[in-house]
């Protein structure tokens, strides 16, 4: 069964993107393309089958497509984000992903943005933050309740989304930064901390046994290694100044 991953390339507007935890700085969109580019290459390396949408420039953090649906084994859905300027990228994902997944969606008044969305197996964590809502973890409870999943909502401190603070590195294994997220949420797994120089470290994305992974935080690379996990190196430090990262650029999934 082959892995698809969605992405979209960075819109020339991407400088004006919204911005809550990370400080304004000046981003180089030809850049950025080019480290999107590379990012892409590295899931194709990976043994995914690349669907790229065209950017929509009107729309800033469109290269950001995770925030916008959530793709599980058997369904589809759209969140509804929680800033209301990115609503509008929605329909050009919801008609690329009808090709794979039924599709259902979030509803008024929840807002629920991929970010906070974090699947190990059947377990789906999802973050209390500004973007995501009691409203939508819970319709999303019930959205997927009979696919056997199980919705846990875990507070989060300082940080746009969920998977800014923790993110799955094996079946057993996360990588945490515990200023962000308590421990205690995932105590049922192995926990691997970044280094506490490295605050924006935890977000990598897994593809089989290797690992994407920012080529800006070295001293967690490291920790990484010596836990004998493979790493793809890529450098997003300009998308990083769109307040992205690894697991937003795409949408990740097998073909079913």
């Amino acid at each position: 069964m082959s892995t698809i991953a969605i992405t979209r390339a960075p819109s020339a507007t991407l400088a004006q993107c919204q911005l809550s935890f990370v400080d304004p700085q000046a981003i180089d969109l030809a850049l950025a393309t080019a480290q999107h580019q590379d990012y892409c290459r590295a899931l194709g390396e990976l043994g995914c089958e690349l669907l790229e949408l065209p950017a929509l420039d009107a729309q800033p953090d469109a290269v950001f497509v995770e925030d916008v649906a959530l793709v599980l084994d058997h369904l589809a859905i759209m969140t509804r984000p929680g800033a209301p300027s990115r609503r509008p990228e929605s329909p050009t994902i919801e008609a690329a992903l009808r090709t794979f997944r039924p599709i259902v969606s979030i509803q008024a008044p929840g807002t629920l943005d991929g970010g906070d969305v974090l699947r190990i197996g059947n377990q789906i964590y999802v973050g209390l933050s500004a973007r995501s809502n009691p409203e939508a973890i819970e319709q999303l409870r019930q959205l997927v309740a009979a696919e056997g999943y199980v919705v846990t909502a875990v507070a989060i401190r300082d940080c746009l989304h969920l998977k800014s603070a923790v993110t799955a590195v094996r079946d057993d294994t996360v990588l945490i930064n515990p200023a962000c997220v308590d421990r205690e949420a995932f105590a049922a797994y192995r926990q691997i901390e970044v280094d506490p120089q490295e605050a924006h470290a935890a977000n990598t994305v897994r593809i089989g046994d290797r690992l994407i992974y920012p080529a800006g935080f070295p001293r967690t690379a490291q920790r990484l290694q010596d836990a004998g996990i493979n790493l793809r190196l890529v450098d997003v430090s300009e998308l990083q100044k769109a307040e992205g990262a690894v697991t937003c650029c795409s949408l990740i999934f097998s073909r079913s």
